[in-house]
C-alpha cells in the first residue's frame, strides 16, 4: 500500500489540471468520491472523471504567493514551437488512473481492517477491473500485444496454407491465387509484429523513473514518471508536436515527465522524446516542486533525484536505483 494514499488529496485547476502543494491542499479543497466507475476500454478515463466532482479555489496559487516563472514558454526552438506543445492530456490521465488504482488498494486494506468485507469485496473487483485495464493498455504500449499478434497471425498462415493445398488438389486455381496472396500478406505482417515486439522487449533508456532532467529546448526543469519504447501518442498529437521532424522520429523511448510547477502550474505533464531531455551536468538537489511527487516517489536520494515507490517501480518493470544520503550534508550550515 502507499502512504495512506487518497484521491480525495488531490486538488484540481480551473482547466482540469492537479496542483497545490502537499500540506495545503486539503484546506483548499473538497472531493467527493463516487464509487461506481465502469470499466471500458474506450472510455475508462472519461468515465473515471465524470465519477468525480470537485470544489475548490481556482485562485490558490496566488493566494499561495507561488511566483510563476514561465518565460521559457516563449522560448521557440528552430521548429517553431513552445512548450505547451508537448503537453500531453493522455500522459496526465495515465498518472491519474494509476492514483486511483492505488486508491482502490488503499481501500481495500481499510476496508479489511475494519472487517467490512462486503465492502471490501466489491472494491476488489473494481480494482480487478482497472488493473486488467492497466495491463492491457500497458501490453499494447510495450509491444506485448504485438508479439500474441504476431503468434495469431502465424497460426491463420498455418490454416490458410492447408486451404490452399486443398484447392491446389482440387484445381480450384482461382481460390488458390487469393489464398497466396492473403498468405504473402499475412507473413509480411507477422514479419512486422514480431521485428516490433522484439524491439520493444530490447528497449534501453537513457533516463531513470525519478531522474531529474533538463528539456534542451525550452529549459524547464522535469521528473521522469513514465517511460515508453516508442512515441504511444495519437496521430494528432504528434503532428502538433512535430515529431516527425525530430531526428530520432517516433521510434525512440518517450518519456512522461512532471514539470516543476514554478515552470508553468499549466503545463504539469509533458511528453517528451528521449532526444529533448539531458541530466543537469551536477548534481541538482535544489526544491522541485508538483503536486504528483508525494504520491509517486519517496523522496529525494543523495544526489538529488528522486525514489520512485514500489509500485511505479513494478509498473515499468524498472530496478530500484538510489544514491544514499552523505550525513555531511544533513548537517546543519
Amino acid at each position: 500500500m502507499v502512504r495512506g494514499l487518497s484521491l480525495s488529496t488531490l486538488t484540481t485547476s480551473g482547466n482540469g489540471g492537479f496542483y497545490g502543494s502537499t500540506f495545503s491542499r486539503r484546506r483548499h479543497f473538497k472531493l467527493i468520491n463516487k464509487t461506481h466507475i465502469g470499466i471500458d476500454r474506450q472510455c475508462l478515463w472519461h468515465q473515471f472523471v465524470q465519477s468525480l466532482h470537485f470544489k475548490g479555489n481556482p485562485n490558490i496559487l496566488r493566494q499561495r504567493n507561488l511566483r510563476v516563472e514561465a518565460g521559457w514558454l516563449f522560448n521557440t526552438g528552430d521548429q517553431g514551437l513552445d512548450a505547451s506543445s508537448e503537453r500531453s492530456e493522455s500522459a496526465n490521465e495515465d498518472v491519474l488512473i494509476f492514483f486511483f488504482q492505488l486508491d482502490l488498494a488503499t481501500r481495500v486494506q481499510c476496508a479489511l481492517n475494519m472487517e467490512q468485507y462486503e465492502i471490501a469485496q466489491q472494491l476488489r473487483n473494481k480494482l480487478t477491473e482497472v488493473e486488467a485495464e492497466i495491463s492491457r493498455q500497458k501490453e499494447v504500449k510495450r509491444g506485448s500485444s504485438s508479439k500474441s499478434e504476431a503468434q495469431d497471425k502465424a497460426i491463420s498462415i498455418i490454416r490458410l496454407r492447408a486451404d490452399l493445398q486443398n484447392a491446389i488438389e482440387n484445381e480450384n486455381y482461382a481460390l488458390a491465387a487469393g489464398l497466396r496472396d492473403q498468405i504473402s500478406k499475412l507473413e509480411a505482417e507477422t514479419l512486422a509484429a514480431s521485428a516490433n515486439a522484439l524491439a520493444f522487449e530490447n528497449t534501453q533508456y537513457a533516463f531513470r523513473l525519478g531522474q531529474k532532467v533538463k528539456h534542451k529546448i525550452f529549459g524547464y526543469q522535469a521528473v521522469i514518471c513514465g517511460m515508453d519504447p516508442v512515441c504511444c501518442e495519437t496521430s494528432s498529437w504528434m503532428e502538433i508536436a512535430q515529431v516527425e521532424k525530430l531526428p530520432r522520429g517516433s521510434n525512440q523511448p518517450f518519456y512522461q515527465v512532471l514539470v516543476n510547477v514554478h515552470a508553468d502550474p499549466n503545463l504539469l505533464v509533458a511528453y517528451v522524446a528521449e532526444e529533448n531531455l539531458l541530466v543537469p551536468d551536477q548534481p541538482d538537489k535544489g526544491r522541485f516542486d508538483h503536486p504528483y511527487i508525494s504520491f509517486l516517489f519517496y523522496g529525494m536520494d543523495g544526489a538529488g533525484d528522486f525514489i520512485p515507490i514500489k509500485q511505479l517501480r513494478e509498473k515499468y518493470n524498472r530496478p530500484r536505483h538510489e544514491i544514499p544520503i552523505d550525513p555531511k550534508d544533513e548537517e546543519p550550515q
